[in-house]
């Protein structure tokens, strides 16, 4: 008892101090395993280390990512999902599809951890003639990918069709999607609102992450979204917004709150209000770690401080 660094160590593998005795003699502090604590930091470090020894970009985009993807804590509170069941057809499951492909490390991740493909098939990320590559694809038949998304602007489309495939086959299951604000920018998701709500489809969630930056600058100086929750609202969806988007209790709420609107004639869109690079501070408030891997240094600093700023990870 007593060892700082001893105590700093252990609470960084993810264990928490739970009480002191006296053992011959000598004090002792005794831990045990944050298993929630420690999945979170997990899949951070996962995605981190493997974008990082990839040597490509995308990096503090696993950073921030709200992990409400299927994941083994805390989203099975959320989606009902058996990865050993996994088929193409997803029939009484929830279904998620990644529209913003580019973070494919967080979502390769959160797929290994929750029991999709081995963990281990992680340090594959990006070589040849791996299933991980840095857009998730289909033809690679990596368990839990239902959609290719290199592409921006895709994913509400494919949700939309999934959701009224569901409602053909008499599925009560939800179906989720996630995208960049950035991503509004094309097209295609505008119809695809238009689309879902003369349609009513109501078993559909669809979540923006609303950090305001992209890959060539803030979103308003390349092309402006103005007032987002008044525009969703036009297009005839159920809006929330939440404007603490890297708090996972937040997080939580707000996609419990989306599950209530569901069943009620409109699709229903959550705007996360998000940082790039959070917790990291030579990350935040820019953009330009849009597309740059950090180097050992940069990667060992980055990690550090969310050890010690947000202390689950």
């Amino acid at each position: 008892a007593g060892n700082r660094a001893a105590d700093a160590v252990v609470r960084r593998l993810g264990y928490k101090p739970f009480g002191t005795w006296e053992v011959d003699g000598d004090e002792y502090t005794f831990y045990r395993l944050d298993r929630e604590g420690w999945a979170k930091r997990r899949r951070k470090l996962d995605a981190g280390e493997r974008q990082c020894a990839s040597g490509l970009g995308d990096t503090f985009l696993t950073l921030r990512e709200p992990p409400f993807e299927p994941q083994p804590l805390p989203a099975e509170k959320v989606m009902a999902h058996d990865p050993s069941a996994w088929d193409m057809d997803g029939r009484g499951q929830d279904l998620f599809f990644l529209s913003n492909g580019h973070i494919s490390p967080v979502w390769y991740s959160v797929l290994a951890r929750s029991g999709y493909f081995p963990v281990k098939e992680l340090a594959t990320f990006r070589k040849l003639d791996s299933r991980l590559q840095g857009h998730p694809t289909t033809h690679e038949g990596l368990p839990g990918v239902r959609m290719a998304s290199g592409s921006l602007g895709q994913g509400l489309s494919v949700g939309i069709g999934a959701a009224l495939a569901k409602r053909l086959n008499g599925d009560d299951r939800l179906v989720y999607t996630l995208h960049g604000d950035g991503e509004l920018q094309e097209g295609q998701v505008w119809e695809a609102a238009m689309s879902a709500a003369a349609h009513r489809v109501d078993n559909l969630i669809a979540t923006v992450d609303w950090n305001g930056r992209q890959i060539d600058g803030d979103v308003d100086d390349v092309m402006p979204l103005g007032d987002l929750p008044a525009k969703w609202k036009a297009f005839g969806w159920d809006v929330l917004v939440e404007d603490h988007g890297n708090d996972m209790d937040r997080v939580l709420a707000a996609l419990a709150e989306a599950k209530s609107r569901t069943g009620k004639g409109r699709p229903v869109v959550i705007l996360l209000r998000t940082e790039m690079g959070q917790g990291v501070d030579f990350m935040m408030g820019t953009h330009k770690w849009h597309g740059v891997a950090p180097n050992d240094e940069q990667a060992a600093r980055a990690l550090e401080q969310l050890e010690e700023t947000l202390g689950d990870y």
